[in-house]
C-alpha cells in the first residue's frame, strides 16, 4: 500500500498524542512509547520530507531528493544520564541516512542530526563494543559526533 499521508490532519492527532504521553508520564513516571511516531512527524514536518507507509522496510521517509532517510527519535529529559542510546540500526535494509530527532520532556524537538549511511556503517563496524556492533546501538554523542545537525530550535 503507498498512499499519500494527510500531514494536516495527522498534525491534529500529535497535538493530542504529545499531551497524553505528557501527562501519562507525569501519572507514572514511566513512557508512552509514542516517541518514535512523535518523532517521525515532526522531522518530516521541520525536514520537509514524505513519511512512507508504516513498516517500510529501512526507512520511515523520503527527502525531496528521493533519499530514503531512517528517522530515530529521543527525548531527553532533564537530569538524564549521559550514555542515552540511539534506537536500532539495521544495517540488512535498503536506507541512504539516519535522521536522529532530539525532543525535549515536553516532546518538543531541540535538534535533527543526520548521518550518511557510510558514516554509520563505519561506526556500528567499529571494533570493541558488543552493543554497538551486535545490536546496531550507537550513542546520542557518537551519533552526534558523525553526524551533521540539519535543524536546531532557535533560542
Amino acid at each position: 500500500m503507498n498512499h499519500s499521508i494527510d500531514m494536516d490532519s495527522l498534525r491534529g492527532v500529535m497535538v493530542q498524542a504529545r499531551l497524553l504521553a505528557r501527562q501519562y508520564r507525569n501519572l507514572t513516571g514511566k513512557p508512552l512509547g509514542i516517541t518514535g511516531e512523535v518523532g517521525e512527524f515532526q522531522a518530516a514536518e521541520l525536514l520537509s520530507l514524505r513519511l512512507t507507509d508504516a513498516r517500510c522496510p529501512g526507512y520511515d521517509a523520503l527527502g525531496q531528493d528521493d533519499r530514503r532517510i531512517q528517522i530515530k527519535a529521543r527525548c531527553i529529559l532533564p537530569g538524564a544520564k549521559p550514555g542515552q542510546r540511539v534506537g536500532q540500526i539495521k544495517l540488512d535494509h535498503p536506507w541512504d541516512s539516519v535522521a536522529l530527532i532530539l525532543m525535549d520532556e515536553e516532546f518538543e524537538p531541540i535538534a535533527i542530526y543526520e548521518a550518511n549511511r557510510a558514516d554509520v556503517e563505519k561506526a556500528i563496524k567499529a571494533p570493541g563494543s558488543r552493543a554497538r556492533n551486535e545490536r546496531g546501538a550507537l550513542s546520542v554523542s557518537k551519533f552526534k559526533s558523525i553526524a551533521t545537525c540539519v535543524w536546531k530550535r532557535q533560542a
